[in-house]
């Protein structure tokens, strides 16, 4: 009998802090992601996709987008960037779409990923998926949803701004 092979996917982040390596962290499915965003959020002590951004040396360039686009992720020439609709003025929308799109420049660093308004949260291609479930770790940790413990799902979408797949995707 042969055993079955996993594809490791073996993530080592640089950052602009004395370019320390978050390394040995493998995700081989999708169930690796939450413990991975925990121990990111830990190192450099922030679930703030801006910040987040600037330790691991992602550029955010604000640019009009008409509207069906909310933003994209590109990799070009060795340098990550994400792309944000500056028409977007929704503070809770664009965490989400930076933290999104922060996912695929962890987790899927050459492709070129889009963020279509109103669609992406919906997707089900697997890079989709899991640049999702990254923003859903990554904004909604376990002291959030203490804090909102007593509240029903709509409810902390209405506190909080964030869209309900996002609490779903947390939540599963």
């Amino acid at each position: 009998m042969q055993k079955e092979r996993t594809k490791k996917l073996t993530i080592h982040i640089r950052t602009n802090q004395k370019n320390k390596v978050l390394s040995g962290v493998i995700l081989t499915q999708n169930k690796d992601i939450p413990d991975f965003v925990v121990k990111l959020v830990r190192k450099h002590g922030t679930n703030d996709p801006e910040e987040m951004a600037d330790y691991l040396n992602v550029t955010i360039m604000n640019l009009p987008m008409g509207n069906n686009i909310a933003g994209y992720y590109k990799y070009i020439k060795r340098r990550k960037y994400v792309f944000i609709n500056s028409n977007i003025r929704d503070d809770a929308y664009r965490r989400v779409i930076l933290a999104h799109e922060l996912g695929h420049s962890i987790m899927h660093r050459t492709q070129n990923c889009t963020f279509m308004n109103g669609y992406t949260l919906l997707l089900t291609s697997k890079i989709e998926k899991q640049a999702n479930l990254f923003a859903a770790y990554f904004l909604i940790d376990d002291f959030l949803l203490r804090e909102y413990r007593d509240f029903t799902r709509e409810q902390f979408c209405d506190c909080t701004g964030y869209p309900e797949e996002l609490i779903r995707l947390r939540l599963k």
